[in-house]
């Protein structure tokens, strides 16, 4: 896969979802910016983009010398700074407004003039993360799924002074390394994917609380009554519990709708450290 329009991307935050994030678009033709703020970051992403072209490689959908050149496209760095060449900026930090704020402030100070700002948040309005920089009509969300490399779906996200400029850039972007894009015209929190998804594990996990049915069956229920490839408590244990629980408290402080009041359980769960496949243990037990 190559893109028609080459152009610098910068990625911040080497983790699964800015790793991810660097891989598609140096896979697209790309030159990428990958910055974290340690090196032991970096290389486990750089480990983590690897492993994951090897795959494609043994799978026949990359050559080995596809593979290589793609890994050539990408340079890791801990200097912010080296934001200043890029067209496009994807933010992949912390779920957390007051870390996001941040690195915009940071964005706004460092990157040219004409680049488009893009946050990759599940969750976090756009228009408060814009609020804190001087450009707020080049800020829009551009929100990959986990995993990026398989995920198709991209969900941009106008926030309220998003130009349609910067919403054409970044779904020329998205589309270019490979995504279908839906587009979400007013940033309320959680979108329409992470409201949606936020609201069934939340019910999902009240039934199991409550004992009303197994995991099992509510995700079996899920799976073969309503179509779903992966059942929501399935979903939660993929995502990360502690992830689509500080999606739930993100979406709830914004909307107070007790839709999105997440049970005791998923705050306990993370408590205790069991945060779905990535611990070993979630609603389901994993082999680590």
């Amino acid at each position: 896969m190559t893109n028609a329009t080459t152009q610098q991307i910068a990625v911040i935050g080497a983790g699964l979802m800015g790793a991810g994030i660097a891989q598609v678009s140096a896979q697209a033709g790309h030159p990428v910016v990958l910055r974290d703020v340690t090196d032991a970051a970096l290389q486990r992403g750089l480990d983590g983009i690897r492993a994951s072209y090897a795959k494609f490689v043994s799978k026949g959908k990359l050559t080995a010398e596809e593979a290589e050149a793609a890994l050539g496209r990408i340079t890791t760095t801990t200097d912010l700074g080296a934001v200043a060449e890029a067209d496009i900026v994807v933010e992949a930090v912390f779920e957390q407004l007051e870390v996001k704020e941040s690195v915009f402030r940071e964005l706004d100070k460092l990157a040219k003039d004409g680049a488009v700002l893009a946050s990759n948040t599940s969750a976090i309005p756009i228009t408060r993360i814009a609020a804190v920089t001087e450009r707020p009509e080049f800020v829009v969300g551009v929100h990959f799924f986990s995993p990026v490399p398989m995920m198709k779906l991209v969900e941009l996200v106008r926030g309220y002074k998003t130009s349609d400029h910067a919403l054409a850039v970044a779904r020329q972007f998205a589309e270019g390394v490979g995504k279908e894009v839906v587009v979400v015209n007013r940033d309320v929190a959680g979108f329409v994917t992470t409201r949606l998804i936020t609201a069934l594990v939340v019910e999902a996990a009240k039934l199991y609380e409550s004992g009303v049915a197994s995991a099992e069956d509510i995700d079996t229920a899920c799976r073969l009554g309503f179509g779903h490839a992966m059942g929501p408590l399935q979903t939660a244990d993929l995502t990360g519990v502690d992830i689509l629980l500080h999606a739930a408290h993100n979406i709830y402080s914004e909307t107070k709708d007790e839709k999105f009041a997440a049970p005791e359980i998923m705050a306990r769960m993370v408590t205790a450290g069991d945060l779905g496949r990535k611990s070993g243990r979630g609603f389901y037990p994993y082999e680590k």
